[in-house]
């Protein structure tokens, strides 16, 4: 499900499940975790196979979690989320269709994010009684600004890529996003590195995490029966 390709300098990350528009197991998110974990370059590229950049969460594993699980699964896909923000590689998100809940949270971790005109935006889960739980309620508002956050996540609306770009969900539109990873990483690596630790230098949002992941998971208990509709 994770591809990884290294170059001199950019390691490239692909979630390869398009038949699932590259929706993320647990397996898929710890391969994911260890692919950004254990990255040895300037630069991380992450990208989705096929037609979709990430569509989240896979249902199909989210509707037979009882509350215990589905908090644990939301707890990992904020490790993963995470482990972005924290790696010493400077990780551009390069976004080539639809970025949904869970998927748009990776992508609101990453430290860049570029998309094409084909990328669209969502966090769908309120339409059927659920939020996306991998960080997103700590990392929207801080990207949107609260209004414009609250908004976006409680509407379940999906915006197009030039909507995107005005909204700061992305900061370049390119038709092929990854020659921005591949302009950052023309620059000095040990400058990237600290520039990067000092611009992410914020407050600790563990407990906040750790409350969403909770909600999250009594939510999932709460409407198991939607869920399993949904899945098949």
């Amino acid at each position: 499900m994770i591809d990884v390709t290294d170059s001199d300098r950019i390691r490239t990350v692909t979630i390869d499940r398009p038949a699932a528009r590259n929706a993320l197991t647990w397996q898929g998110l710890e391969d994911l975790e260890a692919a950004i974990v254990d990255a040895e370059r300037p630069v991380i590229y992450l990208e989705g196979a096929g037609e979709a950049f990430c569509a989240g969460a896979d249902l199909d594993v989210v509707a037979g979690l009882d509350a215990e699980d589905a908090e644990a699964f939301a707890r990992k896909g904020q490790d993963v989320a995470r482990a972005f923000e924290e790696s010493s590689s400077v990780v551009v998100a390069g976004i080539d269709g639809p970025a949904r809940g869970g998927g748009l949270e990776l992508a609101l971790a990453c430290d860049v994010r570029v998309g094409t005109l084909e990328a669209t935006f969502g966090e769908p889960g309120v339409t059927f009684g659920l939020f996306g739980a991998w960080g997103g309620t700590v990392r929207l508002p801080q990207v949107l600004g609260d209004g414009d956050a609250l908004e976006f996540a409680l509407s379940g609306r999906v915006v197009d890529a030039e909507c995107a770009l005005g909204m700061g969900l992305i900061s370049r539109i390119e038709p092929d996003p990854r020659s921005v990873a591949v302009e950052i990483a023309g620059n000095e690596a040990d400058a990237l590195e600290v520039l990067k630790r000092r611009l992410r230098d914020d407050g600790d949002r563990k407990r906040q995490e750790r409350l969403e992941a909770e909600a999250f998971g009594d939510l999932v208990e709460a409407h198991a029966e939607e869920l399993v509709s949904l899945s098949g």
